[in-house]
């Protein structure tokens, strides 16, 4: 799943007819001068390639310790976030401040970062005026240089995967798991270690469940967004242009991934104050509807979205 694709070539572009949607490009951080911005945006891009080695929960001082967990950004937002539709990082700075459903408040790019860190990264939040939060926000600065402020980005997301009429099956996606994430992940979702616990080198190919994942508050827990990041990217080597699973198989991998043991986030009946936002896959309550709580985490989840009568 997260973290096993190969870069690819990032001048490709998808050209859509709309004159305020901006094709797909890539500012190239090496020509960035070797002055206090560039090196303030290239430890931006480390924060995000290598967070287990610099915030992580093995690094030598306690109070660095700020990923909870040994993944990296990254491990989602493939490539240092600069690949076409694999949760790309490019425009997103231009998105805040935003209102959030998840917090029922205006949201800085601060607090979606923390989000991440308390979320996927199964961590803390870092404190306000922390130099390392500036530099990731450099860093995505740098990826939105040259682009027009309310200009579309294409290549922003996840392509959506075209929902099954059927609830997913985690019993199915097992067997889809077996045969196309095992050799990455580990049989038992574990991942395969780069070096040896303790030692902050993090992950060659990252867990997917387990104590060292993201906890069940992450948006991969969702399984619409683990669904269409798992077809869109997954296994290694697939991309959004050359999928390697079906529709049906990636509903029901991201199923089986999801149905197994994850940290667990307290606190999370505070999401979504207004339960009307809340997005059908949440997996956790309470629920503005009467849908029951399997029918939320594994769907069918069309019926859920029509309107009650």
């Amino acid at each position: 799943m997260a973290g096993c694709a190969k870069p690819v070539p990032q001048a490709d572009a998808v050209a859509t007819g709309d004159a305020a949607t901006a094709l797909w490009s890539v500012p190239d951080i090496a020509l960035l001068a070797d002055d206090a911005h560039g090196r303030t945006v290239r430890r931006g891009h480390d924060l995000i390639a290598q967070t287990t080695a610099l915030i992580g929960p093995e690094v030598a001082e306690p109070a660095r310790r700020f990923a909870g967990n040994n993944l990296n950004c990254q491990s989602c937002h493939l490539v240092a976030g600069t690949r076409q539709f694999a949760l790309p990082l490019v425009g997103v700075v231009e998105d805040f401040p935003q209102y959030r459903g998840r917090s029922g408040a205006i949201d800085t790019i601060e607090d979606r970062i923390n989000g991440c860190l308390v979320r996927s990264m199964n961590g803390r939040a870092l404190p306000p005026g922390d130099a390392d939060m500036a530099t990731m926000v450099s860093y995505l600065t740098f990826l939105s240089s040259g682009r027009k402020a309310g200009n579309k980005v294409e290549g922003r997301g996840l392509p959506r995967t075209p929902e099954l009429s059927r609830a997913a099956d985690p019993v199915r996606g097992k067997a889809v798991y077996l045969a196309n994430c095992l050799a990455c992940h580990g049989e038992d979702g574990l991942g395969k270690r780069a070096g040896k616990p303790g030692d902050a080198k993090g992950y060659a190919y990252p867990p997917v469940w387990g104590p060292d994942s993201y906890n069940n508050g992450a948006g991969m827990a969702r399984l619409i967004t683990a669904a269409n990041f798992v077809h869109a990217n997954m296994p290694l080597g697939a991309t959004w242009q050359t999928t390697a699973l079906s529709d049906a198989d990636a509903w029901d991998v991201a199923a089986y991934i999801n149905s197994q043991p994850r940290p667990q986030m307290a606190g999370l009946d505070k999401d979504y104050p207004k339960r009307s936002e809340k997005p059908v896959d949440a997996a956790y309550g309470p629920w503005a509807d009467d849908f029951p709580a399997q029918q939320h985490r594994l769907g069918p989840f069309a019926p859920m979205r029509k309107p009650n009568p």
